[in-house]
């Protein structure tokens, strides 16, 4: 073979091998092919939506938000509680531990410069910094100052992975009024208390996703928002609550927190038509805008949540029982002499002085314990128990708030002559203030009881009702003519009995004044010189629209119901019959109590002459003379001088004919 035949036969040779690699080239890139395609097919189909979703989670992150709660609103739909739109704080504590420029700051070093900005200690914001994960909350729902300047913090310190969001916040324009009632919202966008919280499933916003764009490092780009303020899709709720006459009961309580300075205070005043409460108020209070900063006392409502012993507001209640049982008549009579013995007690009345003889008028006008006491042995417990439960006492009213009181009564199995006479002068038993103004709603509203309620319609989105609440009559306890009576002899209390302070000029309402010693917190019994203060009362009489309960428990200095209740009584009343234009009575009518009893001046004789006999001195009748009479004749005495209102002398303690001590005091109340 010659050498072109040799070469020939190499170059096909290295033909072959050639298109052998071309050849496995081919069927690689082939297989290559195939795989890519059928992977890509895969891609495309069955891992689609998977793909689809963690491309999105790298150029968008979500964010949990609350949608608005709704609105509560009073009777008249002036706002109570609203939602609005707030900043709050979140970290990304993954950013700040990854940093590597150095020019970030550590968690340590961001805690010490966030902390004299936020709610939590210095170490927990540390703490959360430094946690494992990606997002945390710093701060909630802030106000606009607290924003900024973190804002310039943030930015000056370059201090890396914080951001802030918009949420939704509770805001009471109102600020303190009818906090306990209303109740607050916690960062959770959960009702804590009040209203908030018993309403929380219709009103609460649901969770919502808010959507945000975000670089590579899950950072909102430019703050974009699908939705930035998310509509107000829930249920609004109107209550019954007057925020005027609410504003003047909460002045009340300003005026009795500042001038007897007690551990607490408590005003209710309700329709006792409807059951309508129109003002309920506590104290001490707070500002559910900022609940966070008072003491947990102040959240308490205690004209629902208090119990404690009504003394004598309670005596017109057990009067108007041995009247409705037949018990006991109008006109009876009951011979005082100061102090009754039962078993082995001996009960007085709250001077000590006896007035002789006595009807019922007068054991309620002047609030005679010895009289109450035997109308309550006359009527006995059984009856009186029976009665106190008509009025709904020893059970819940129903209300719709949180935390009620029951209140406590005797078993009247068990109830002994003792037990019969206490309850009988409102000790021994334990209310809610609360159920006192449900029962006197009976009385004022011709022994019909109605229960009391504060929702008066939960309203949907569209403003249509979704529920209304209607007035419900829960019982008759008493007749009709029983509750005129009742009403007649508590109108001539503060006409010219014990309750002159809570006179109105012109106008006839109905009250009774209560002291009762305070129950002791710690156990049974009472607590030493601790009292509790109260007025009750309604009207006008013709036509009773209000119901007032007040409640002052254990003020400094003088603790009578008399001195510091009733003159708040006809202050927010005052206030109430001018605004709401309550027309007065005729001042004939309005003042014909005191006017029958009282001689006129030009025909009255002179004070009898100061009769001394050793060391006592024997007191004349005051009635009808003015107080520079009673004080030059007192003086003369050596007797000490308390007038109580202006105008002539209508009652006087002790009583007339009553030999007392040189140097006693002597109580006068006048009325013009």
């Amino acid at each position: 073979m010659d050498k072109e035949q040799l070469q020939q036969k190499k170059e096909q040779k290295k033909d072959m091998k050639m298109r052998k690699r071309i050849l496995k080239c081919f069927t690689g890139l082939l297989i290559f092919g195939l795989v890519l395609t059928v992977r890509l097919v895969c891609l495309q189909t069955v891992q689609s939506a998977d793909l689809t979703e963690r491309a999105d989670a790298q150029s968008e992150a979500d964010r949990k938000i609350q949608s608005p709660r709704g609105m509560i609103l009073d009777r008249d739909g002036k706002v109570l509680a609203i939602s609005e739109v707030a900043k709050s704080l979140y970290a990304d504590p993954t950013m700040m531990q990854s940093d590597t420029d150095g020019k970030g700051k550590t968690p340590a070093e961001a805690a010490e410069l966030l902390a004299p900005y936020l709610r939590i200690k210095q170490d927990e914001i540390e703490e959360r910094l430094s946690r494992d994960t990606s997002f945390v909350w710093l701060d909630r729902t802030m106000d606009d100052d607290k924003y900024q300047a973190l804002k310039s913090v943030i930015a000056d310190k370059h201090i890396k992975g914080l951001r802030f969001v918009d949420e939704n916040r509770r805001y009471y324009p109102n600020g303190t009024l009818a906090a306990q009632l209303i109740g607050f919202v916690g960062d959770n966008d959960h009702g804590l208390d009040g209203i908030e919280m018993v309403l929380d499933d219709d009103i609460r916003g649901d969770t919502q996703k808010l959507r945000l764009t975000t670089d590579s490092n899950n950072v909102p780009i430019f703050d974009s928002a699908l939705e930035k303020v998310l509509p107000d899709k829930e249920k609004s709720v109107r209550l019954t609550i007057d925020s005027t006459i609410q504003y003047i009961a909460e002045k009340g309580l300003d005026d009795i927190m500042k001038n007897n300075k007690p551990e607490g205070a408590a005003i209710i005043i309700m329709n006792p038509k409807t059951g309508e409460i129109l003002a309920m108020a506590s104290r001490p209070n707070f500002d559910p805008n900022d609940y966070g900063k008072a003491n947990k006392e102040a959240y308490k409502n205690r004209a629902v949540v208090n119990l404690y012993e009504p003394g004598s507001t309670f005596k017109p209640l057990m009067a108007s029982a041995a009247l409705d049982a037949g018990t006991w008549t109008e006109s009876k009579t009951y011979k005082d002499v100061g102090y009754v013995q039962v078993d082995d007690r001996v009960i007085s009345n709250w001077d000590d002085s006896g007035m002789g003889t006595v009807t019922l008028k007068e054991i309620l006008k002047f609030s005679i314990n010895t009289g109450m006491v035997a109308i309550g042995l006359n009527t006995g417990g059984k009856i009186l128990t029976s009665y106190a439960e008509k009025y709904g006492f020893g059970k819940q009213t129903g209300i719709e708030l949180p935390g009620e009181g029951e209140g406590i009564l005797f078993n009247p199995d068990e109830m002994s002559n003792i037990n019969t006479a206490t309850m009988a002068i409102g000790q021994g038993i334990a209310v809610t203030p609360l159920q006192m103004v449900q029962a006197f709603g009976a009385v004022a509203n011709h022994g019909t009881m109605m229960k009391p309620f504060v929702i008066k319609e939960i309203d949907n989105p569209d403003g249509s009702v979704f529920k209304k609440t209607e007035p419900q009559e829960v019982g008759q306890p008493i007749s009709a003519e029983v509750s005129r009576i009742i009403s007649t002899i508590m109108a001539d209390e503060i006409n010219s009995g014990g309750g002159l302070n809570a006179k109105i000029d012109g106008y006839n309402f109905c009250g009774k004044t209560g002291t009762a010693q305070r129950l002791n917190s710690e156990g049974t019994g009472y607590a030493e010189g601790q009292y509790i203060g109260s007025f009750v009362g309604f009207g006008p009489l013709e036509d009773p629209e209000y119901v007032v309960l007040i409640v002052v428990d254990n003020p400094s200095g003088v603790y009578y119901g008399a001195q510091v209740a009733a003159p708040i009584f006809k202050m927010m009343m005052t206030d109430i019959v001018r605004i709401k234009g309550i027309r007065p009575a005729s001042a004939a009518a309005a003042n014909a109590t005191v006017l029958k009893s009282l001689p006129a001046a030009a025909s009255r004789a002179p004070l009898p002459p100061v009769d001394v006999t050793g060391d006592t001195v024997l007191l004349p009748s005051f009635i009808g003379y003015d107080s520079r009479e009673v004080n030059e004749w007192l003086n003369a005495a050596g007797l000490g001088f308390i007038p109580n209102g202006t105008g002539l002398a209508t009652y006087q303690v002790p009583a007339a004919g009553t030999y007392v001590d040189a140097g006693s005091n002597v109580t006068v109340s006048f009325s013009r």
